[in-house]
């Protein structure tokens, strides 16, 4: 199983220099590889909200993409709901200063952790800094072990 955190999410339903091959990559796994968790619904709510504050989306559109977003995940993911172990491990994480970590992201690595994600795929060069600091199953690419 794999987990996606929100930016390797993004992609699919907001255009962005990536999209494309996301895409592909997506479409070559079988439903049982993909997971997310509602924490990810959350963050990209979040990230649809600031792009229209910022006025880099408007209201139509971000409720498109939400929409998009809740079918795909419905339809093509296992969504995992965060357990009091994974906020314990979050917090553990964050207890490692060294690392960077935000509590979101913590949380996304705690989740996956607990859940024995083979690989947790993200676009945020800071998270996966962070992951691999604590010896998690990282990666930027949108091919396993890259």
């Amino acid at each position: 199983m794999r987990y996606f955190d929100t930016s390797f999410m993004v992609p699919l339903f907001l255009r962005e220099s990536t999209s494309s091959v996301i895409e592909t990559y997506f479409a070559s796994l079988l439903r049982e590889e993909r997971s997310i968790s509602h924490w990810t619904r959350v963050e990209f709510s979040s990230l649809l909200a600031l792009k229209i504050r910022l006025g880099q989306l408007d209201i139509p559109a971000a409720r498109s993409a939400e929409k998009r977003f809740e079918v795909t995940v419905a339809n093509s993911f296992t969504v995992f709901l965060p357990s009091a172990a994974d906020f314990d491990l979050a917090k553990e994480y964050l207890g490692n200063f060294s690392t960077g970590l935000r509590g979101g992201d913590a949380l996304h690595l705690a989740i996956a952790a607990n859940q024995n994600a083979e690989t947790i795929h993200s676009l945020d060069k800071r998270l996966i800094k962070a992951g691999t600091m604590l010896n998690l199953p990282m990666t930027s690419g949108i091919t396993p072990g890259t």
